[in-house]
């Protein structure tokens, strides 16, 4: 019974780390971010299995961040407020080619972060041409190009 308790306590801290950190770190990653989550993935093997080495403690440590994973999902889809608590909801950024800079640093997004997706997703390099932004739930910003 410890592995599934460590697992779900691991598994909670996890998820409050990044809802602390923020969609920002959700983003595409830099080699430090790839340092980190490799540092952060090994502690966590550390904390999750403890002197346990064996395949019987790794498989019922992964059931259970499964079957974590799958409550959280039910949770989600059936009581009203918990995916908003878990997941947020999608922020605008930009508004008409505006930059609503008070939304934006509550993201910690950068206006280069900004013009980067616009550039790769829509190849738009104005700030004038983007119509909205958004901060999807997932990390990632969608551009909607003005009409042309």
């Amino acid at each position: 019974m410890e592995m599934v308790l460590r697992a779900l306590a691991i598994y909670l801290v996890l998820m409050v780390v990044f809802k602390i950190a923020g969609r920002r770190a959700l983003m595409q990653m830099t080699s430090f971010d790839l340092i980190l989550l490799l540092i952060i993935s090994e502690a966590t093997q550390q904390a999750l299995l403890g002197n346990d080495f064996s395949v019987t403690g790794a498989a019922l440590t992964i059931i259970t961040l499964v079957v974590v994973d799958m409550l959280f999902g039910y949770l989600k889809r059936y009581l009203p407020g918990v995916e908003t608590t878990i997941d947020g909801t999608p922020v605008i950024l930009v508004e008409n080619g505006r930059l609503l800079e008070k939304k934006m640093k509550q993201a910690d997004i950068s206006y280069d972060d900004i013009m980067a997706f616009a550039r790769n997703g829509q190849g738009i390099d104005k700030l004038a041409d983007i119509k909205y932004a958004i901060l999807e739930q997932n990390g990632h910003i969608s551009i909607i190009p003005t009409s042309k």
